[in-house]
């Protein structure tokens, strides 16, 4: 039977363009999903209904074309502020009172026209790939036994689950990417200084930066284009790190259309191979392999291209580290309800001295260059997402920097992107087979990184492979 969520975003905009379905309508029938199926998902952290409801009341009938997501569900990740609403930011150590002013992006996501049904759960400070907080445990949809992967769990398992048509999320060291490897999503991180809610240095090295989570990639193009323009307007760029404007046309048009023809990198090595014992997965290397066989058919070629040997892992250790070492500074924090992890973080961040952490800013200005340099050839380079299928809960473990080498042994690509600056999209190509020690139909994805502001070339790459691989019609068993 037909349900308002087997609709794409796209087309449930377009429903609601054209009277099919009311604002309402489509807010009611994802509130009541969620009501359904997220006490065993674990999805929300918080659930602002009444507010979602006026809102889309407030909203009507009529669509401003001009306004990307008007109407559309979506929700904040609990790490950005929303006016009167709790920012628990994954953390006991916080007492969650109603935040006084909108985060930029949340800001941004209004004047596009979306409705926030609430906030979607994160970890602690969003400095884990872990899904288990304070708060209660986030599960993956297709396998309620595995963790989805962080920053962005939340906000991945209700896309995937069908509690949300998009979200957007937010991405520092594969936070967008990684949770949708894990539930089938495709995930994008922009070019540093794309999005304008998102300065392109807030944050130590200017990793963070928000991006979609969708089912298909048009949908990404979508979301993209409204983090961008929110009001279908160009928008002045209030700070000074802008990303050239690589391409014509919105990103949607480049993300339907899936034009061209390319070069592709392949990958050999990543840059955590010195310091970690990174172990490929036969279905991490399965999906690669589907991915580089569909790119040859489609036309593109695929050329090997080995990771430059450049200091990584200690000065990107260093950098996580010393953004941890702001938080006894935040009003009202209690330092003893901090996960182990995080109080480890903020040890050894509070231990750095101010030489040690401009060191490793060089050393990553230093590797940024290199890596640019080694794929200024290529329009994309591809690897696998995650070098393991979707972890099982629990697997992290209690001991933190055991935490810490197993979340870069479980991606050890996606951070390189965003100390490089360079955009990236996770695509879901691939699933475990029978037979794989881990079971059948677990999600693997593939990254692809492009060029400095080349988010449509990647588009166009992943509505390619889409069109071969149809992942958009995988959904989970609760869908």
């Amino acid at each position: 039977m037909f349900e308002l969520h087997h609709l794409a975003a796209q087309e449930l905009w377009d429903w609601i363009r054209r009277g099919e379905a009311t604002a309402r309508e489509v807010t009611d029938h994802f509130l009541a999903r969620i009501e359904r199926l997220d006490p065993e998902l674990g999805a929300f952290v918080t659930v602002t209904a009444e507010a979602a409801r006026d809102r889309a009341d407030h909203l009507g009938d009529r669509v401003p074309t001009s306004r990307p997501l008007w109407g559309l569900p979506s929700a904040d990740k609990d790490l950005y502020d929303r006016a009167g609403v709790p920012t628990r930011n994954g953390t006991a150590s916080l007492p969650g009172t109603p935040a006084p002013a909108d985060h930029p992006l949340v800001a941004a996501l209004d004047a596009a026209g979306a409705i926030s049904l609430g906030k979607t759960a994160s970890p602690e400070f969003g400095m884990s790939s872990s899904s288990e907080t304070r708060f209660g445990v986030t599960r993956n949809p297709y396998d309620t036994s595995r963790a989805p992967g962080g920053s962005s769990s939340g906000a991945a398992v209700a896309v995937a689950a069908g509690l949300l048509p998009a979200a957007v999320g937010s991405d520092g060291g594969g936070s967008v990417r990684i949770p949708a490897s894990a539930t089938g999503l495709v995930g994008l991180k922009p070019s540093r200084g794309r999005v304008p809610a998102m300065p392109g240095r807030s944050g130590v090295g200017g990793l963070s930066v928000a991006g979609p989570l969708t089912r298909n990639v048009a949908d990404a193009g979508m979301l993209l284009d409204a983090l961008v323009s929110p009001t279908g307007l160009p928008e002045p760029h209030p700070y000074a790190l802008v990303t050239p404007d690589v391409g014509d046309g919105p990103f949607t048009a480049a993300a339907v259309r899936g034009e061209g023809r390319f070069v592709v990198g392949l990958l050999d090595g990543s840059p955590w191979d010195d310091t970690v014992d990174v172990v490929i997965d036969p279905a991490a290397r399965a999906a690669v392999d589907t991915a580089v066989r569909v790119l040859g058919e489609v036309g593109h070629g695929v050329e090997d291209v080995a990771m430059p040997r450049v200091p990584y892992a200690e000065p990107f250790r260093v950098a996580w580290e010393s953004s941890a070492a702001r938080l006894p500074t935040v009003p009202g924090i209690d330092l003893s309800a901090l996960t182990p992890l995080v109080a480890w973080l903020v040890a050894r961040g509070e231990a750095l001295t101010g030489t040690q952490v401009l060191d490793a800013m060089t050393a990553l200005d230093t590797f940024s260059a290199t890596l640019i340099g080694a794929f200024d050839r290529f329009d994309a380079v591809l690897t696998p997402t995650l070098a393991m299928t979707p972890r099982p809960l629990g697997w992290y473990g209690d001991d933190p920097e055991e935490d810490f080498r197993r979340q870069c042994a479980y991606s050890p690509w996606t951070s390189m992107a965003n100390v490089s600056g360079l955009p990236a999209i996770t695509l879901p190509v691939g699933v475990t087979e029978d037979g794989h020690p881990d079971g059948a139909g677990l999600p693997m994805g593939v990254q692809l990184i492009g060029r400095p502001g080349g988010e449509r070339v990647l588009l166009a790459i992943g509505a390619q492979l889409e069109r071969r691989l149809r992942w958009q019609r995988r959904h989970p068993p609760m869908w």
